[in-house]
C-alpha cells in the first residue's frame, strides 16, 4: 500500500524496477516504467527519479514536465525498445529535446544522422576553398606613392546596373532596421577584423575586402588560385572595392591590373603585377563619403549621391573631380559612363576622351535625355546592339524613376540626329526603382516594396529591340532579405542581391535572408525560378557574396565558368559552381523559399514590432535599408495552406493584411506543433562537423 501511494505522487526516491512512472508533458498523460526511464546513467530522468532535480505535480500526482509532448513521445519510445521512429517530428527539434533530457545515445544517434547530409566538403557545386590569409602589419605611413607611368589602353564595358543612394524612402519597406553596433574595443580599432566585408572579381582574378587590409587571387590553369597581392593594414574599415584585371596583351601590357579601396571620402589605388606583389599608385580624396567605386576600362570612377564624381585617368596620372547634379544612379557602357540624377536628367561622360579638358579642368559632361515628367533617374541600364555597321553599337537605356515609372529609351538608325527617342513606358510600380537591367532577352526592375521584381520578355529584331509585339510581362515575384544599410558588421555593399551576369546570358538574383545566416538561394531574375541553394562548409554565416564570370581555359573546346563567391564571418572564402546549376535548371523545384524554410531562416533574427501605432511610419535613416524575396507566382505562398483559419482571418491574408510579423505568427499558430519548444536549454556542441549557431539579431517590422 506504502509503494503504491508514493508511486501515485510520482516522485519516489527508491523503488523497483519495475514501479511505474505517470508523467504528464505538455498536458498529455504518460506512463512507462522506472527501468525504461532510467537505463541511461546522468540523464535527466535519473536526476529527477532521484530527487535531485525538484518536481512539480498535477493535480493527480503525475510528474509535470513542460515541455513538447509530440516530440517526447518518439523519446520515450527510443528509451523502450532503442529503436528511433521519428516521423511527424522535425529532426531539430528531436535533437534539441534529446540534448535538455541529456539522452546521450539518442543525441550521438541523431547528430550521425544529420551528418549524412552536411559535408565540410560542401555539396556538388563546391568548386573552391580559400582559407583565411594572414593578418598584415600597419601602413607605415598614407603618403602618395607614384608608380610607374603607363600607356593609354581601350575601356572594356562595364555589366551591372547599379542604383544609389541606397535609401530612397520608406514607401512599402517590410520593416526599419535597427542598427545594434557593438560598442569599440579598447584598442580603439573595429570589431571583427578577420571578416569578410566585400568580395568582387574581373576576368580571372578576385578581390578581397577585409575590415582594415585586402589581398588579391589569381587563378592559374594548372595551379588553380593563387594569392598574389596583400595590401598593409590600413587605418580605417574599407567600405567600397574595385577591381580591374584585363586579359593578358591589353594595350597596357600587364600593367593594367589595378585594385582600388575606399572608405569616407578617402580612396586608395594599387597597381597589381600578374606574377605577384603590388605598388600603391596613390590616395586620392573625393571631399564627400564614397558611395560608388568602380573601373570603366582603366579609368577609376568614385561618385557620391551629393551630385560629386572623381575620375582617375591612367593615362596622364590625374585624378579630377567635379561637380555635377546629385546622382542617384549610374552605368557605363564601353566608353561611357552614364549618370542618372535627381532632376530627371541622364549625362553621359566619354571617359576615353577625359585628356582633351584637362586644361580648363573640365569633364565631357553631356546631358543626353530628359525624363518627360522630370522624376529623378534611381536607376539605370545601358545595353549596347551588335554592330551593325561601321558607324558602331546603337544604344538602348532602360531606367527607373523616383515615381515609380519605368522607361525605354533608345537611339537606333532611324533616330540619328534627333537623340535617344522614347520606346516604352510601364507604369507598374507604385515605389521608387531601386534596380533595372535591360538584357538580350528580359527588361527586369525592382521596386522599393519590398524589393518587388517584375520582368519582361523582350523580343528583337536584327539584334535592336523590336515593336512588334513588343515587350510581354513574364513574371512578378518578391525577394525578402532582411539586412541592414550596413550589413553584416557594417557594410552593405558586400550584399547586393542582383542582378548578376552578363546581358547577353541569363541574370540570377542572389538571396540571403537574415543577416547573419550561412545558406544562400539563386534565382533566375526573369521568372524567379530557384537556381539552388548553397550553405557555407564551415557553419560560419556569409558576410559578403558576388557573381564572377571567368575566362575558358585555353584548351580546346573549354568555355567561360561563372561561380557564386561568398565570404565568411570567420575569413574565408568559398566558390560554387554556378555553370553547372544553370545547366541542371530542370532538377530543381521553381520558386522561391517554402514556408517551412522561411521559418527556419527567421528562426536566427527576432522580428520587434515598434509599436501599436502604425498610422504614421517614422523615416529610415539614411545608413537604413532593406530587401527582400518571396516569389508572388510562387506554389508556397506568404499566406499559406496549413491549418484552417476562421473566415476573417483568411481573408485577412488572402488580401495580404496584417503585419510580416504577424502573418509568420499565424503560420506558426496554424501549423502542427511549434518548431521549437517553449523553454529551450543550452545546446552542446555538435562536434566539427554542425553548423555554428549565430545570435538572433534583433529587426524591426513596419509594415508588409
Amino acid at each position: 500500500m506504502a509503494a503504491a501511494a508514493t508511486a501515485a505522487e510520482g516522485v519516489p526516491s527508491r523503488g523497483p524496477p519495475g514501479e511505474v512512472i505517470h508523467l504528464n508533458v505538455g498536458g498529455k498523460r504518460f506512463s512507462t516504467s522506472r527501468q525504461t526511464l532510467t537505463w541511461i546513467p546522468d540523464s535527466f530522468f535519473s536526476s529527477l527519479l532521484s530527487g535531485r532535480i525538484s518536481t512539480l505535480k498535477d493535480e493527480t500526482g503525475a510528474i509535470f514536465i513542460d515541455r513538447d509532448p509530440t516530440v517526447f513521445a518518439p523519446i520515450l519510445n527510443f528509451l523502450r525498445t532503442k529503436e528511433l521512429d521519428s516521423r511527424g517530428v522535425h529532426g531539430s527539434s528531436l535533437l534539441h529535446e534529446a540534448q535538455f533530457y541529456g539522452l546521450t545515445p539518442l543525441v550521438r544517434r541523431l547528430q550521425l544522422r544529420e551528418e549524412l547530409d552536411r559535408s565540410s566538403c560542401g555539396n556538388v557545386l563546391f568548386n573552391g576553398y580559400l582559407p583565411p590569409p594572414v593578418f598584415p602589419v600597419k601602413r607605415r605611413n598614407r603618403h602618395s606613392l607614384v608608380g610607374p607611368q603607363q600607356i593609354g589602353g581601350r575601356p572594356s564595358p562595364v555589366r551591372r546596373s547599379n542604383t544609389m543612394p541606397l535609401n530612397l524612402g520608406n514607401a512599402g519597406l517590410l520593416g526599419r532596421i535597427l542598427d545594434e553596433k557593438a560598442p569599440p574595443s579598447p584598442s580603439g580599432q573595429p570589431e571583427e577584423p578577420g571578416m569578410v566585408r566585400l568580395v568582387c572579381g574581373h576576368h580571372n582574378w578576385i578581390a578581397v575586402a577585409y575590415t582594415q587590409f585586402l589581398v588579391c587571387y589569381r587563378l592559374k590553369e594548372a595551379s588553380g588560385w593563387q594569392l598574389v597581392f596583400s595590401s598593409p593594414r590600413l587605418d580605417w574599415p574599407i567600405e567600397r572595392l574595385a577591381l580591374t584585371a584585363r586579359v593578358p596583351g591589353g594595350a597596357l601590357g600587364e600593367h593594367d591590373k589595378m585594385v582600388a579601396a575606399a572608405t569616407g571620402s578617402e580612396i586608395l589605388l594599387w597597381a597589381l603585377q600578374a606574377e605577384g606583389g603590388g605598388s600603391e599608385i596613390g590616395v586620392f580624396h573625393l571631399g564627400v563619403p564614397v558611395e560608388a567605386l568602380f573601373f570603366v576600362g582603366n579609368q577609376l570612377i568614385a561618385t557620391s549621391h551629393t551630385g560629386r564624381i572623381g575620375v582617375w585617368n591612367a593615362v596622364t596620372k590625374h585624378w579630377q573631380v567635379q561637380e555635377v547634379q546629385p546622382i542617384t544612379s549610374y552605368d557605363a557602357a564601353g566608353s561611357f559612363l552614364l549618370l542618372g540624377c535627381n532632376n530627371g536628367s541622364i549625362y553621359y561622360v566619354d571617359v576615353q576622351k577625359f585628356p582633351l579638358r584637362m586644361k580648363d579642368n573640365d569633364l565631357l559632361v553631356s546631358e543626353l535625355y530628359r525624363d518627360p515628367a522630370e522624376d529623378g533617374v534611381t536607376a539605370l541600364s545601358v545595353y549596347l546592339t551588335p554592330k551593325t555597321s561601321d558607324s558602331g553599337n546603337w544604344i538602348e537605356i532602360a531606367y527607373g524613376t523616383s515615381s515609380g515609372g519605368v522607361r525605354v529609351i533608345v537611339q537606333h538608325p532611324e533616330t540619328v540626329g534627333s537623340g535617344p527617342q522614347l520606346f516604352q513606358t510601364f507604369t507598374v510600380h507604385r515605389s521608387p526603382v531601386t534596380k533595372i537591367m535591360l538584357s538580350e532577352k528580359h527588361l527586369i526592375s525592382v521596386c522599393a516594396d519590398n524589393n518587388h521584381v517584375r520582368t519582361w520578355s523582350v523580343t528583337r529584331f536584327r539584334g535592336m529591340i523590336s515593336t512588334q509585339p513588343g515587350s510581354t510581362p513574364l513574371a512578378s515575384f518578391k525577394i525578402l532579405a532582411l539586412e541592414s544599410a550596413d550589413g553584416h558588421g557594417g557594410c552593405s555593399a558586400g550584399n547586393d542581391i542582383g542582378p548578376y551576369g552578363e546581358r547577353d546570358d541569363q541574370q540570377v538574383f542572389i538571396q540571403k535572408v537574415v543577416p547573419s545566416a550561412s545558406q544562400l538561394f539563386v534565382r533566375l531574375s526573369s521568372t524567379g525560378q530557384r537556381v539552388c541553394s548553397v550553405r557555407s562548409v564551415d557553419g560560419s554565416p556569409t558576410t559578403a557574396f558576388t557573381v564572377l564570370e571567368c575566362e575558358g581555359s585555353r584548351r580546346l573546346g573549354s568555355r567561360p565558368r561563372r561561380y557564386l563567391l561568398t565570404g565568411q564571418a570567420n575569413g574565408s572564402l568559398a566558390m560554387w559552381d554556378l555553370t553547372t546549376a544553370m545547366d541542371g535548371l530542370g532538377q530543381v523545384p521553381a520558386g522561391g523559399l517554402t514556408e517551412e524554410e522561411l521559418m527556419e531562416q527567421l528562426e536566427q533574427c527576432e522580428l520587434a514590432p515598434l509599436g501599436p501605432s502604425r498610422g504614421s511610419l517614422p523615416s529610415p535613416s539614411p545608413r537604413t535599408s532593406l530587401t527582400s524575396l518571396h516569389s508572388a507566382s510562387s506554389n508556397t505562398s506568404m499566406s499559406g495552406h496549413r491549418g484552417s483559419p476562421t473566415p476573417p482571418q483568411a481573408e485577412a491574408r488572402r488580401r495580404g493584411g496584417g503585419s510580416f510579423v504577424e502573418r509568420c505568427q499565424e503560420l506558426v499558430r496554424s501549423g502542427p506543433e511549434p518548431r521549437r519548444p517553449p523553454t529551450p536549454a543550452p545546446r552542446p556542441s555538435t562536434g566539427p562537423g554542425a553548423p555554428l549557431t549565430p545570435p538572433k539579431i534583433k529587426l524591426n517590422e513596419t509594415s508588409f
